[in-house]
C-alpha cells in the first residue's frame, strides 16, 4: 500500500508541477495588466511585490474603443443597434460555433452512417482544406465579400469562420458517431422508427458530449481567430484580438484586453467540462 500510495503522490506533484508550467504564462500575462510600467520593464520581473495598477482597466471599460458603445451591429451592411467590440467577438463567435454544429452533425452522421461511394476521398479532401491557412484564402474572400456587399459585416465574419472550423468538426463529430453502434440504429428501424427520429431522439443524446467538445473547441478558434477578422473587417466592427492590435503599444492595455478575453472561454470550459472530458474520450477510437 505504501508503494501504491508513493505513487499516486508522485503522480500529483507531477500533475501539479505541469499544471503551474502550463498556468504561469497567463498567469504572467494577468500581472502585467495589474502592473505600473515601471514594474512592466523591471529586471528581474516583480511577481509578487509590485504597486497595483487599475488604469488599464478603467480605460478598457471607459474610454478605449474595446468597451466604446458608440459602434453598431451591422447585419448585410444595415445598422442595427448600438454594440461595443467585445459584443462583436461574442456575436461571432456563438454564431459561427452554432452554425458549424448544425452542419457538421448532419454532415459526419451521413458519413458515419450511409454508404457513400468515395468517402474516404471526401475525407481526404475535407483534411486538406483544414490544412490551407486562412491567409491563402483570405484575399479571395476579401474580394468575394465586397462584391456580395457583406465586407465589414457580422454575418460575413460569421461565414468565414465557419468555413475555417467546419472540416475540423464534421471529423471530430464523425469520430463519435462511429463510436456508437449501429446496432441501436438497425433495430429501431426495424421497430418502424424513421431516419430523422433514430438520428434526433436515439443518437443525439448519446453525442452530448462529443457536441460539446466540439462546440468549445470551435469557439475558442473563432474567438482569437486573427487574419481573417483583420482582413474581413474594416470600421463597423472590430473582434477583440483585431482591437488588441489597434490599441497601441502599451503592454498593460494590450495585457488587459488579453486577461478579458480568456474570461468568457474559460466560463465555457467550465460549464462544459464533464460533457467535455466524455466528448473527448468518446472520439479516441476514430474509424
Amino acid at each position: 500500500s505504501n508503494k501504491i500510495s508513493f505513487k499516486s503522490f508522485l503522480r500529483l506533484i507531477v500533475s501539479i508541477i505541469i499544471v503551474l508550467i502550463f498556468f504561469f504564462p497567463i498567469y504572467f500575462w494577468i500581472l502585467v495588466s495589474l502592473k505600473k510600467d515601471k514594474d512592466i520593464y523591471s529586471v528581474p520581473p516583480k511577481l509578487f511585490n509590485f504597486e497595483l495598477d487599475l488604469n488599464s482597466y478603467e480605460n478598457m471599460f471607459g474610454i478605449s474603443r474595446f468597451f466604446n458603445n458608440n459602434e453598431s451591429i451591422n447585419f448585410f451592411g444595415n445598422d442595427i443597434f448600438q454594440i461595443p467590440r467585445f459584443i462583436d467577438t461574442l456575436i461571432i463567435s456563438l454564431g459561427s460555433t452554432i452554425l458549424v454544429i448544425i452542419i457538421s452533425t448532419i454532415s459526419a452522421y451521413c458519413l458515419s452512417r450511409m454508404k457513400i461511394r468515395g468517402k474516404e476521398y471526401f475525407l481526404l479532401l475535407l483534411i486538406s482544406t483544414r490544412i490551407i491557412p486562412p491567409v491563402a484564402i483570405a484575399i479571395p474572400l476579401y474580394l468575394m465579400y465586397k462584391n456580395l456587399f457583406i465586407l465589414d459585416t457580422h454575418i460575413g465574419v460569421i461565414l468565414a469562420h465557419t468555413l475555417m472550423n467546419l472540416p475540423l468538426a464534421v471529423l471530430l463529430m464523425k469520430s463519435f458517431f462511429d463510436d456508437i453502434p449501429k446496432d441501436i440504429d438497425e433495430a429501431a428501424v426495424m421497430d418502424g422508427a424513421s431516419q430523422f427520429y433514430v438520428f434526433w431522439r436515439l443518437i443525439m443524446p448519446l453525442t452530448i458530449g462529443g457536441i460539446s467538445a466540439t462546440a468549445v473547441l470551435c469557439f475558442i478558434f473563432s474567438w482569437t481567430e486573427f487574419i481573417l477578422a483583420l482582413i474581413l473587417t474594416q470600421t463597423n466592427i472590430k473582434t477583440i484580438t483585431v482591437t488588441s492590435i489597434t490599441l497601441g503599444s502599451s503592454w498593460s492595455n494590450i495585457a488587459t484586453i488579453g486577461t478579458i478575453a480568456i474570461i468568457p472561454t474559460f466560463i465555457i470550459i467550465f460549464l462544459a467540462q464533464k460533457n467535455l472530458v466524455r466528448g473527448l474520450t468518446l472520439g479516441s477510437s476514430y474509424k
